[in-house]
């Protein structure tokens, strides 16, 4: 099968969240399955191009435009304030696929576009080549990342895309008086995915379908969830280059050595017997740092240390640094986005907390569980179907699940994790299981390429 994965960021190359990691890994596993895929982005500034996705013979291609991505320091704003030529830019990404394709001489089976930047990819395949006979076998398949980001512009910009005005109606890209380009997938595509099972409930519902959760239940039959895997390559303490101590299931005990360092790296008491609590998020009431606010206090009187790793909004930043203040001894706060940083506190932590309002997937999660980290978090989107609360008699459940969004809530999930790490004899077992978890992307990629023959039947075609 042959697919053009589309995406406005991949790793290593450009990374805002995790649709850079889905765009940086998928490929390479689809091609270690034996299918010819080949990956789109745009050169922004800081990229030095290459052929081929590194680690792999997934060949990428670089769609060149100086004035919309060759001089800008950043993807899509500066200083929180997107670029005013947002859909011009990725309007010209998109416009630029199909002449491209065609000047390589290589037609896809399936056009496989993500979030909003890519979006129009599928209008223009289902409405200006819906007759060029080179593409009357492409199949269009379309994932979210996150709900959260539409891709809204003003209506005065549709011509700018090169789409006619009959595309300003509900039933195509009009929304509220304004364009979604989000809309132009989920119109168009074949089939239409997000990054778990449970997210792809979720947002049919109003509470996370950002006002599409209409459109969204009329092509229910259409959606589908597929969790995202992780790069095993890169993560995993039994080969990391990056952390103090290397470990496994069977050398557990050696994973302390990561957690006195990361101790000492936050000016913490070097003491194995308190537990630590990591978190490398957004700070952002979305990452539920409104909730959290509410327990930090009685997490404090719980005796243990928290260590967090992010930036975001101001008011947790303040809320951090005088909690910090308060409890030099008890809460390590890193107002930065440092890699090495993130491995250690997934090294070195006990627990791994994502307090989440809404996950679209999560890969702290799947990377704290290979660390034999273990994860306290809310019960929703991915986290609620990879993440399954623990039972003590049983030892079933691999974390610490809450489900009602409330301070309170989360503070119980915590005092129990806590009330468990000091009893070794459950909690070891419970670090050797999660640390044999499969989340690799071998597993994923294989759902993807079922999703594929799906879209592929939806226009006719036999599986390939």
């Amino acid at each position: 099968m042959k697919i053009i994965f589309i995406s406005s960021e991949v790793v290593p190359f450009a990374k805002t969240g995790g649709l850079a990691d889905v765009a940086g890994s998928l490929p390479k596993a689809l091609k270690g399955i034996g299918h010819d895929v080949r990956v789109y982005l745009p050169r922004y500034k800081k990229i030095k191009p290459e052929k081929f996705l590194p680690g792999s013979k997934v060949p990428i291609y670089f769609f060149e435009h100086e004035k919309y991505f060759g001089s800008r320091e950043e993807l899509y704003q500066v200083k929180g304030v997107d670029y005013p030529d947002n859909l011009e830019r990725f309007s010209a990404f998109c416009q630029s696929v199909f002449p491209f394709l065609k000047k390589l001489g290589w037609i896809p089976d399936v056009i496989h576009c993500n979030d909003w930047q890519s979006a129009l990819v599928i209008a223009y395949l289902k409405v200006i080549y819906k007759d060029d006979l080179l593409f009357k076998r492409t199949a269009a398949v379309y994932s979210i990342h996150n709900m959260g980001y539409l891709g809204m512009f003003p209506k005065e910009k549709l011509p700018l895309t090169g789409l006619s005005w009959d595309q300003f109606k509900p039933e195509a890209l009009e929304f509220w008086g304004n364009i979604a380009l989000t809309k132009a997938g989920f119109v168009y595509a074949d089939v239409i995915n997000t990054v778990s099972e449970t997210y792809a409930q979720e947002i049919q519902t109003k509470e996370f379908g950002h006002g599409l959760d209409g459109l969204l239940r009329a092509r229910s039959a259409d959606v589908f969830g597929i969790v995202n895997g992780i790069d095993y390559d890169i993560w995993n303490p039994a080969t990391d280059k990056n952390i103090p101590k290397r470990f496994s299931p069977a050398t557990l005990s050696l994973k302390i050595g990561n957690k006195i360092e990361l101790q000492k790296h936050n000016g913490l008491p070097q003491k194995k017997e308190t537990p630590v609590i990591g978190l490398i998020t957004r700070l952002a009431d979305q990452k539920g740092f409104d909730i959290l606010s509410g327990a930090l206090q009685g997490i404090m009187d719980e005796h243990c240390q928290i260590v967090v790793l992010g930036v975001g909004d101001k008011k947790y930043h303040d809320l951090l640094l005088k909690m910090k203040r308060n409890y030099p001894d008890h809460i390590g706060v890193n107002l930065s986005f440092d890699a090495s940083l993130a491995e250690l506190i997934y090294a070195g932590a006990d627990m791994f907390m994502m307090p989440s309002r809404y996950e679209p997937c999560g890969l702290g999660q799947l990377i704290s569980f290979k660390y034999g980290t273990i994860p306290v978090v809310r019960k929703t989107g991915g986290l609620a179907d990879t993440v399954h609360d623990f039972n003590s008699r049983t030892g079933e459940g691999e974390g610490f699940v809450f489900e009602e969004y409330s301070s309170r809530a989360l503070l119980a999930a915590v005092k129990r994790a806590i009330e468990t790490f000091h009893k070794k004899t459950l909690w070891k077992p419970l670090q050797e299981k999660i640390m044999q978890l499969d989340y690799s992307w071998d597993a994923s990629a294989k759902k993807y390429v079922s999703l594929y023959m799906k879209a592929l039947g939806k226009i006719g075609i036999a599986a390939l």
